[in-house]
């Protein structure tokens, strides 16, 4: 099954799902993929939001092991030096390095040997797919080619997250591979229903 982590921007998709993975892992359930976490700073400045807080750029977190890469920056903060190709073409908010893209695609292609040797079936887990990915057919492509696979035995389940807009068309894409998908959101009735998919 596919679980489809859904919401607008700046509801703590991100933050609940690290905790969710924390706590599947320490219950000896393995997730296996990416997380993306913001990089915040406080701050005063028209880029604050309503908590004082303003979004520099993106993390991400290799799963399982929690290597962690500098992802993307916010296009207006970027060196204009790194070579960004796919997200400059797109025109986004964020310039993502072609060499963070690359480090990230590596980890995905890897995942179903790292899942073989380790002999658990766990949670394939893709924290963000975009425009990039979903519209566009760039960016995080080998995460797009283990969903595009549907279940295996190294990973029966997968949770995917996606802003709002996107999510039909993530659920159009991915759930009949899947046999199914439902859509969850950052709060508690989505944790029970991951765990219950789980259990």
């Amino acid at each position: 099954m596919l679980c489809i982590l859904t919401g607008k921007v700046q509801t703590g998709k991100s933050r609940w799902l690290r905790e969710l993975v924390d706590d599947l892992t320490a219950d000896g359930v393995p997730c296996y993929g990416v997380l993306a976490p913001g990089l915040w700073v406080e701050s005063d400045g028209p880029a604050a939001d309503a908590h004082g807080y303003e979004k520099l750029g993106i993390g991400n977190v290799l799963l399982p092991g929690g290597t962690e890469v500098a992802f993307a920056l916010r296009a207006d903060l970027a060196d204009e030096a790194e070579p960004c190709t796919q997200s400059d073409r797109a025109q986004l908010g964020w310039r993502i390095s072609d060499a963070a893209l690359a480090q990230v695609n590596a980890h995905f292609a890897a995942l179903p040997a790292l899942a073989a040797r380790d002999g658990r079936p766990g949670l394939l887990v893709a924290d963000e797919l975009g425009r990039l990915e979903l519209l566009r057919g760039e960016g995080l492509g080998q995460a797009m080619a283990l969903l595009e696979a549907g279940p295996t035995r190294a990973f029966p389940h997968a949770l995917v997250v996606v802003r709002d807009y996107l999510a039909d068309t993530a659920e159009e894409r991915f759930g009949p591979l899947w046999g199914g998908a439902v859509r969850i959101a950052p709060d508690e009735a989505g944790r029970r229903q991951v765990l219950e998919l789980l259990s």
